[in-house]
Formats: C-alpha cells, sequence, structure tokens
C-alpha cells in the first residue's frame, strides 16, 4: 500500500495497542500489511486524536479515485465484520488501509493482476467505541 498524502496516518492509542494484541495472535498475510500500516503511524491518546480521522468504529465514505464511486463502511475487528451491513474487518486490505487516514486521505493499495486502486476518504463519522476483537 502507497499512501498518497504526505502526512503520516495518526492512531488512537487505545486502537493502537487492541490491534497489536490483534496481529500479534494472527498469523496471516493480512496481519503482516496492518502491522506495516501502523508502523508507519503517529500514535497519539485518545483525546488527540484529530477529528475526522479514521479509528475503529468509524463510519468512513471513500471514493475509489479511478471511477468515482462513493462507498460507506464501519470499520471494525474480525469478529464483529459482516459485510451484508457494511461493517469491514480491519483485516482486509481496504480496513488496514483506512485506517489512521484522514478527510481527504488518499492511498492505493495493490490487487491481483498488479493493478492498484487509489481511495480518497471524503467522510468520517460515528467513531464509536470499538470492541476488541
Amino acid at each position: 500500500m502507497t499512501s498518497t498524502d504526505t502526512s503520516n496516518i495518526v492512531v488512537k492509542e487505545s486502537d493502537f495497542q487492541k490491534l497489536m494484541s490483534l496481529i500479534d495472535s494472527t498469523d496471516t498475510p493480512a496481519a503482516a500489511a496492518l502491522d506495516a500500516e501502523l508502523a508507519r503511524a503517529d500514535i497519539v491518546s485518545d483525546p488527540q486524536l484529530p477529528a475526522g480521522t479514521v479509528a475503529m468504529g468509524s463510519t468512513v465514505t471513500f471514493e475509489d479515485r479511478d471511477c468515482g464511486d462513493q462507498t460507506t463502511v464501519t470499520l471494525v475487528f474480525p469478529r464483529q465484520a459482516d459485510v451484508d451491513c457494511m461493517k469491514i474487518s480491519v483485516l482486509t486490505p481496504v480496513g488496514s488501509a483506512l485506517i489512521g487516514l484522514r478527510i481527504d486521505g488518499s492511498i492505493d493499495w495493490p490487487l491481483p493482476g498488479g493493478k492498484q486502486r487509489r481511495l480518497k476518504v471524503v467522510a468520517v463519522t460515528d467513531c464509536q467505541e470499538a470492541d476488541h476483537g
């Protein structure tokens, strides 16, 4: 994944601790990708998380920069994931790409076959406490 936003991602301390625990207990390429994203994160205390930043439990609207389609999802831990309800796991490629981005932040991530998908965050709402999972 390649951030096209010049700033680092920002993750609140409580999310960071839960995500590191998840990574430590999950031996998958998805966990390794999330670990790589968190390695470039600025970790801040929960109250210092800037408004408009994607956190666990956030409802995020993002735009596919190639076709203009917008999608709204809620970022959750794996056990809470429910595609029918648009609740996506942080261990999915789009989930790990979105964590820590801010409104107007963009990221490119690889698809099978060597293509890339380019996303831009357009809205972040309803940040709720996400349970560890």
